[in-house]
C-alpha cells in the first residue's frame, strides 16, 4: 500500500434540514440555482424560481417530506451517515467524510475537514452510479470552486461513475433476489432511474448510456442466476419536472399502463439511487404503488436502495482500494 495519506469524500445530492416549508425553500433555492441542474439563463430563470416555484412548491414538498422523515432525520442523510461510518470502519486509518452538494453537511465543510488532517490525496466518490452532468459533474464543479480557496491542494482522484462495476451489479442482483424470495417473482421488474431532460442527452450527457449499461448487465445476471426472463425487465425514468420532454419511458405512465396488459404483480427498484430518499420512498413506494393498484394491479413491492447493505459498503471499499493499492 502507498505511504501517501488518503482521505475519502462521499458526496450525495443533499436534503433539507427539516421537513418544513422554510427549510425546503432554502434547499430548493440552492439546488435549482445550479446551472448544472437548470441551465436556463438566470435572467429568465430567477423570476420563475423565486416568483412561482419556491412560493408554491416549498409547502407541497414539505408535506411529502413529513411522510418519510425518520426519527434521526432525513432518510438520505441518515443512510449517508451510516454509509460513512461503515466505510470508515472498513478503511481503518483512512478518514471518510460525508458532504452534500446542496444543503448540510456542506461540501466546503467536508473538504476542510479532510484537508485539516493533512491528506495528500483526496478520493472523491459521488454516490451516483451513473454519470450525469446534473449530478457527478456538479460535484466536480463544486469541489473545484472550493479548492480555489486553498494554497496547497491534494492530488485528486474523482470516481466518475460505477454503472458497470461487477460489485455494483452483484449488489443489485442480491437485493432483487432477496425480494423475489420474500414476495415471489413478479410479472414485471421495473428498473426506475431518475430522469434528465432529453435536451441534455442530445447535447452529450452520457447518462442514458450508463443507465442502459447497468440495465443490460443486471438483466444478464438475473437471467443467469435466477432464470428470470429478460423480457420481463423494464427500464424507465422517473421524477420529471416541468413541461419539456425528459428521458422516457416515464415510470408513472408505464406503471399505469401495465394492468390493462394483464400484469398483476410488479416490483420496482431504483438502481441510480445509492440511498433511499423522497424520490424513492414517496414517489415510488407510495405514489406509484397507488397508481398501479388504482389501475387494477394486485401486488406492488418497492425494493429498497442499497443504503448501508454490507455488499454496498464493500463496493465502496473496492472502489477506494482500486486507487490506493
Amino acid at each position: 500500500m502507498s505511504s501517501k495519506k488518503y482521505g475519502v469524500l462521499l458526496v450525495n445530492l443533499g436534503t433539507p434540514e427539516a421537513p418544513t416549508p422554510a427549510a425546503i425553500r432554502r434547499y430548493l433555492a440552492q439546488f435549482l440555482s445550479d446551472r448544472r441542474v437548470v441551465d436556463i439563463p438566470p435572467l429568465i430563470w430567477k423570476p420563475i424560481l423565486y416568483g412561482l416555484i419556491l412560493p408554491f412548491r416549498s409547502s407541497r414538498v414539505a408535506k411529502l417530506y413529513q411522510e418519510i422523515w425518520m426519527e434521526e432525520g432525513s432518510p438520505l442523510l441518515v443512510h449517508g451517515r451510516r454509509q460513512q461510518k461503515l466505510l470508515s470502519e472498513k478503511l481503518a486509518d483512512i478518514p471518510v467524510v460525508l458532504g452534500m452538494t446542496y444543503g448540510s453537511p456542506s461540501l466546503s465543510q467536508a473538504v476542510d475537514s479532510l484537508l485539516q488532517q493533512n491528506i495528500d490525496d483526496l478520493i472523491i466518490l459521488p454516490l451516483y452510479p451513473q454519470y450525469s452532468s446534473t449530478t457527478s459533474a456538479a460535484v466536480f464543479d463544486s469541489i473545484s470552486k472550493i479548492l480555489k480557496g486553498y494554497r496547497t491542494i491534494p492530488t485528486l482522484h474523482f470516481i466518475r461513475s460505477y454503472a458497470s462495476h461487477p460489485a455494483y451489479i452483484a449488489a443489485l442482483k442480491e437485493s432483487i433476489e432477496q425480494s423475489f424470495t420474500k414476495h415471489g417473482q413478479p410479472d414485471r421488474l421495473i428498473l426506475s432511474y431518475h430522469g434528465i431532460p432529453e435536451r441534455l442527452a442530445t447535447m452529450g450527457d452520457v447518462y442514458p448510456q450508463d443507465c442502459k449499461a447497468t440495465t443490460q448487465l443486471l438483466a444478464q445476471a438475473l437471467v443467469r442466476t435466477l432464470d428470470y426472463p429478460a423480457d420481463k425487465i423494464m427500464m424507465t425514468y422517473q421524477s420529471r419536472f416541468g413541461r419539456l420532454p425528459w428521458l422516457s419511458p416515464y415510470t408513472d405512465k408505464t406503471i399505469a399502463s401495465l394492468p390493462e396488459q394483464g400484469v398483476e404483480h410488479v416490483q420496482v427498484i431504483c438502481p441510480g439511487f445509492s440511498a433511499d430518499c423522497l424520490e424513492t420512498l414517496e414517489e415510488i413506494k407510495q405514489q406509484n404503488k397507488t397508481i398501479f393498484l388504482n389501475a387494477g394491479g394486485k401486488k406492488f413491492e418497492y425494493i429498497s436502495a442499497l443504503n448501508d447493505n454490507e455488499c454496498h459498503i464493500s463496493l465502496f471499499e473496492n472502489l477506494v482500494n482500486n486507487i490506493i493499492q
